[in-house]
């Protein structure tokens, strides 16, 4: 008479031999501008000021002579 046998991929056991894991690894920053961008913007931000300010000293002057 033959006994039969509790397998154990039946009897709910679960073994597992490969087990994949993640690797974090330091994240990599990357600027929302460029330098050069950046460059240009002061440029122009300076352009724009520079201007104003030559507006402001002609509406002085003519303030002044009126």
């Amino acid at each position: 008479m033959k006994t039969a046998r509790k397998r154990p991929e039946l009897s709910g056991q679960l073994s597992v031999e490969d087990v994949t894991t993640m690797v974090l690894c330091k994240p990599k920053l990357l600027p929302l501008k460029s330098l050069t961008l950046e460059k240009l913007e002061k440029m122009q931000q300076a352009a724009q000021d520079t201007i104003h300010q030559q507006e402001m000293a002609e509406k002085e002057q003519q303030q002044i002579t009126q």
